[in-house]
């Protein structure tokens, strides 16, 4: 498959040696029974991006593991090809089914989770792992500080190449910097058109050389779908109003995710970076409800 060279803002600065970093995510989230397929018909259709969490609430990700081996044994890719990005989840947001010791540390936790992530995904290092959500919505915590310290010290072990955060408020990420603490390589929101697109993170991102990942960008946006001036963009190309959002999304310096379970979706998802969009455009549905 054609692929557009995507340069993120930080790849020429610390962006670690060989690290494949992809256009577009395949998120796992929701998808149980299902997960080992889909995630193998992901990389089957093109996708070099996988996005899941060691939280068994929302996520099966042995299962994902489970695809990842098939398409190994299968020959459509080697573990070199792809972007593995994994999630520590606070007790807070987990089931009874826990990958650490509750009693343990948070720290400990934090090492815990990762060793059987590494373990569901049969591999010896994540490219990013990811602070699943800061402990309060209002601020950046103590327990954070102690949780990202952990995670900072797996990278420079080896084990994640990179660390991230998700769910982060622009409050979090000034009272990160202020702290001092090491900015994350990554930072994961739920991007909504009518709140600007998450304006203000994306600008702290871009300022920082930090990617910003975007998702939930066609199902928190019905109204954008709707919009008739997305509608007269996917006419005038030919294209999906899905190819339409998330070409927009890549071209404003998103790395988007999907998580369709839907093959033809899939393919149209990543050929949605061959989607011409001019200036007007683009500026045209980034002040969509914004």
């Amino acid at each position: 498959m054609r692929r557009t060279p995507t340069t993120w803002p930080w790849q020429n600065g610390a962006m670690p040696p060989g690290l494949p970093l992809p256009d577009f995510l395949y998120g796992t989230a929701w998808k149980e029974d299902r997960t080992a397929a889909l995630t193998e018909l992901a990389l089957q259709s093109g996708f070099r991006g996988v996005d899941t969490a060691n939280q068994r609430r929302h996520y099966f990700e042995a299962a994902v593991g489970q695809g990842l081996a098939a398409a190994y044994r299968a020959g459509i890719v080697t573990r070199a090809d792809l972007f593995l990005q994994t999630k520590y989840t606070y007790q807070e947001g987990q089931d009874h089914r826990l990958p650490y010791d509750p009693r343990a540390d948070l720290a400990t936790q934090v090492g815990q989770s990762l060793a059987s992530s590494l373990e569901h995904l049969g591999t010896d290092h994540v490219d990013s792992y990811v602070l699943h959500g800061p402990l309060s919505g209002a601020e950046w915590t103590d327990d954070d500080a102690v949780v990202w310290a952990a995670m900072t010290r797996e990278r420079d072990a080896g084990r994640t190449r990179l660390v991230g955060v998700s769910n982060v408020s622009l409050r979090h990420l000034e009272q990160m910097e202020a702290s001092g603490a090491e900015l994350p390589a990554f930072v994961q929101n739920r991007c909504f058109a009518r709140r600007g697109w998450d304006r203000q993170v994306r600008a702290f991102c871009r300022d920082r050389k930090i990617v910003y990942q975007g998702f939930s960008l066609l199902t928190a946006n019905i109204e954008v779908l709707r919009h008739p001036l997305t509608q007269g963009i996917a006419a005038r190309t030919g294209r999906t109003l899905a190819q339409v959002v998330f070409r927009f999304a890549q071209v404003v310096g998103m790395l988007p995710l999907t998580g369709t379970t839907d093959a033809r979706h899939m393919q149209e998802d990543l050929a949605s970076r061959d989607v011409t969009l001019s200036a007007d455009e683009v500026r045209a549905i980034e002040s969509l409800a914004g």
